[in-house]
């Protein structure tokens, strides 16, 4: 077998097994190989890394979050904190901005709420905010650099006069009267940073094991073994006193294996790419999000049409906020990516693959979008070609990650990503590789564990939790 597989008579070792090549587990294989010196890490996946949810991502990074307390703000703080060492010792090979997010309202409620949310996530760690109630004021603005992070602002700025709104982001609607720019944020190659983890776990004597786990041995209430099944139909039996389950929308699936329940589900979310060709979107600017309710645009023939089949009613209807895009590509690129979650109440407790089809999913998008950037209207005579992809997010109710002991002794998890896995990975796997060598943990640990649903007064509070921070 290759380097990182020990021979033990007829049967191989490892230190650990990770199930799962996503960026959680190749993170986590290189928090455990480079971070803690773990030789002999294994993952195991029947197919290419990065290749089931991890490419389908918008490779977007934030530490703006909800509350009721600062543990994801926390843990992004941290991931970032990693993602600029790494960007810093590798030239930047993996693209790492600080563009922001752009949050945008055309509701005079909601700017308040701005506000509020801006001084909640101040308060636990996000960094100051800087509040601009006039063009005057705004001119001490720094708009976002189209590359690097070095030397950009932190925290947020927050625009509450229309003239400066016009002013800094004029391809905006005129109707946006609050934007809130949250500066720790931006996005990266998710590709990039995930070959660059794998090469250095791999050359710290990581495996990589083309197979699926098919059955996690138990002796005495503790992991003993791992089955891996395959494409040539032979099996491998890996003694191994420590699993990772790290299988993304399979996790719960993994888990069973273990005979372990996870409290998971999975949503489909999909995405479009159009060639901006008009050159409506600012490339220099952030992910921008429209954080309003809508109902999308028609006239009155085609509204008429919609409504009167029981299929195509829902179009005519309100739709949630959160609507978003960004740029995609440097110098001259003209890519946009535009996502919309208007399917969050369709549940799956198994991936389906391929994801099931939207036919209606590029014109709604685009339609939805001319809201937020009226100039896209431009592509509603007639619709450009728009890829359309998606992927699984697979989440807990209240949408915070699963690090940690599983329930079984020498079984850990490392899932329950949402759709922010790359930007979560990096603090994650460092703070499983920490449980899994005994390591001191950070505070923020206890609101990752698993065993925080044995707590019948978190439980009663996820019942009333709010915000999660989906977008």
């Amino acid at each position: 077998m290759s380097d990182g597989l020990h021979r033990a008579g007829a049967t191989d070792t490892a230190d650990v097994v990770i199930c799962g090549a996503g960026i959680a587990g190749i993170a986590a294989a290189h928090a455990l190989a480079v971070g803690r010196g773990l030789a002999r890490v294994v993952i195991v996946d029947d197919t290419p890394p990065l290749t089931l949810t991890s490419d389908k991502s918008t490779e977007a990074y934030r530490n703006w979050w909800p509350g009721p307390d600062d543990a994801m703000v926390r843990l992004m703080n941290r991931s970032i904190d990693l993602l600029e060492t790494w960007a810093t010792a590798s030239d930047n090979r993996f693209l790492l901005n600080r563009r922001g997010y752009v949050y945008a309202t055309a509701r005079a409620a909601r700017a308040a709420q701005f506000a509020a949310d801006a001084a909640l996530a101040a308060s636990q760690g996000a960094g100051e905010v800087r509040t601009y109630r006039s063009r005057q004021e705004a001119a001490a603005y720094q708009p976002s650099a189209h590359q690097g992070w070095q030397g950009h602002p932190t925290g947020a700025d927050l625009f509450l006069d229309r003239d400066a709104i016009a002013t800094h982001f004029p391809w905006l609607s005129p109707d946006i009267c609050a934007v809130l720019h949250a500066r720790r944020c931006g996005w990266f190659s998710g590709q990039q940073l995930g070959m660059l983890l794998l090469e250095q776990a791999r050359a710290a004597g990581t495996t990589l094991l083309a197979g699926r786990v098919s059955g996690v041995q138990q002796e005495g209430g503790r992991v003993t073994a791992v089955q891996v099944a395959t494409s040539s139909g032979a099996t491998h039996t890996i003694s191994t006193p420590v699993f990772v389950n790290a299988a993304g929308p399979y996790a719960k699936q993994v888990a069973a294996l273990c005979g372990v329940a996870l409290p998971l589900f999975s949503e489909a979310h999909y995405k479009i790419a159009i060639e901006d060709t008009h050159r409506v979107i600012d490339r220099d600017t952030g992910l921008v999000i429209l954080d309003d309710a809508q109902c999308l645009e028609w006239s009155d023939e085609e509204r008429a049409e919609l409504a009167a089949d029981a299929s195509t009613r829902w179009l005519t209807e309100p739709l949630p906020a959160g609507i978003h895009l960004r740029p995609e590509g440097y110098g001259a690129a003209r890519t946009v990516l535009m996502l919309w979650d208007y399917h969050g109440a369709h549940r799956f407790d198994a991936p389906v693959f391929p994801l099931p089809e939207d036919a209606f999913y590029a014109e709604v998008v685009l339609r939805g979008m001319t809201r937020l950037a009226p100039g896209l209207a431009a592509y509603l005579d007639r619709l450009p070609h728009a890829y359309v992809d998606g992927g699984y997010y697979t989440k807990t109710e209240e949408n915070r990650p699963l690090v940690g002991p599983m329930g079984v002794d020498g079984a850990y998890v490392c899932a329950a990503f949402s759709g922010f896995g790359l930007m979560a990975a990096p603090a994650a796997a460092e703070l499983l590789a920490a449980q899994v060598t005994g390591a001191s943990r950070p505070s923020y640990e206890r609101a990752f564990l698993l065993s925080r649903y044995d707590d019948a007064a978190y439980c009663a509070q996820v019942a009333q939790w709010g915000g999660t921070g989906q977008l």
